[in-house]
């Protein structure tokens, strides 16, 4: 994991230096100088040339982000939009189905559904049907399988990586699923792309910029088959007043943009695909075996995942009345050590109690989780 010009040595160099230990990548990574520098020399051509010329300028940068985008997804054709992160792309995506009886429409997803994403499917008026899973919240393909040829829902949502835990759903199975059911299958991507192989051939993909990506915050997509996005009703359907002919795609985009952060967003992407995202994967799923595997005897704690879950993200269930809340407050203020403390709400159907999570990026090093492993003792001890 190591060596001359390594994933980890590149990664840390095109950084600045980090304060403490990041540990929280699947909330939000570290950008890169270049994106950084990407981001704010787009602000300062905006206040030199102005908003709309700049904008205008920074269009095959954009492009190539879509494209990055589209590669990723596993859709080459793709039609992307940029947006404001995973849940508004969900926003425009439900907002934009078309009507089912009596204007309600169904979908599948897991129990262990991300809880703003539950509540964004309740406000488009769409019925849930649980999938079948095992114990661990991982889809049972046999099961599912049987379910939705049963009773076909409108759509199937699933989320590859779940906000509460690190077990990786059988996203490419899923696929194969769904298309020979016929069914429109959505992945939320959020937790995923960047540490999974996503190009799977889903109809529809959405994700944010931030996480393993490590692009700016407020920033995100959706990326559809053009045959499922002409299908789309945008709410803001320009037919009547606009003077060209939009396409669907550049309807559900209209509106205010952060040009900045897409352009990051970009560079991010280009600088994902110059590492090689197969090896960022590799490397990811390795650091995460190393975490559970020096974790597992921490006093206090159960590592939920399995040793060789093919993921960097940790969760830590406390067993013996620790709080991770305060615990996450403690390694923060005492040992500069950044961590996730995810609540009940994260998933409100299958969290029955907080845990605390580490999702380690590229730069982390294997010296960096013992010490982890340290302070989380310590962190117990004391609160």
């Amino acid at each position: 994991m190591n060596g001359a010009d390594s994933l980890p040595d590149r990664w840390r160099a095109a950084r600045p230096p980090v304060a403490g230990l990041h540990l929280d990548s699947a909330a939000c990574s570290r950008q890169s100088f270049a994106v950084l520098d990407a981001t704010a020399q787009h602000a300062r051509f905006e206040a030199e040339v102005g908003g709309y010329v700049a904008a205008e300028a920074a269009t095959p940068v954009l492009d190539a982000g879509r494209a990055a985008v589209a590669a990723l997804s596993g859709m080459p054709d793709a039609e992307v939009v940029f947006t404001t992160g995973s849940l508004h792309a969900l926003d425009l995506l439900l907002g934009s189905w078309p009507a089912g009886p009596a204007d309600r429409r169904t979908l599948a997803c897991l129990p262990g559904e991300y809880g703003p994403n539950l509540a964004m499917m309740a406000a488009h008026r769409f019925d849930r049907r649980p999938l079948p899973t095992l114990a661990d919240g991982r889809l049972a393909l046999d099961d599912a399988a049987f379910a939705l040829a049963a009773d076909p829902p409108d759509l199937v949502h699933l989320t590859a990586v779940a906000s509460h835990s690190g077990v990786v759903q059988p996203l490419s199975m899923m696929a194969q699923l769904c298309a020979e059911l016929g069914l429109p299958l959505v992945v939320d991507a959020a937790q995923a792309l960047g540490q999974i192989d996503c190009a799977v051939g889903a109809d529809v993909t959405y994700a944010s910029s931030r996480k393993w990506i490590a692009g700016p915050r407020g920033v995100g997509f959706l990326a559809m088959r053009p045959e499922l996005m002409q299908r789309l009703h945008p709410r803001l359907a320009a037919s009547g007043w606009a003077s060209t002919n939009l396409t669907v795609a550049q309807q559900l985009e209209l509106g205010e943009a952060n040009v900045a952060a897409r352009l990051g967003f970009s560079v991010a992407l280009g600088e994902h695909l110059a590492c090689g995202p197969a090896t960022v994967r590799a490397h990811l799923a390795a650091l995460g075996g190393i975490s559970r595997t020096v974790l597992a005897d921490v006093r206090g704690w159960r590592v939920v995942e399995e040793v060789d879950e093919p993921s960097a993200i940790t969760t830590l269930a406390p067993d013996e009345g620790a709080d991770p809340q305060a615990v996450r407050a403690w390694l923060l203020a005492e040992r500069r050590i950044l961590t996730t403390y995810a609540s009940v709400e994260r998933a409100p159907l299958q969290l029955r109690a907080p845990v605390l999570r580490i999702s380690p990026h590229a730069d982390t090093t294997a010296d960096d989780l013992v010490s982890f492993a340290e302070a989380l003792a310590s962190a117990t001890a004391a609160t």
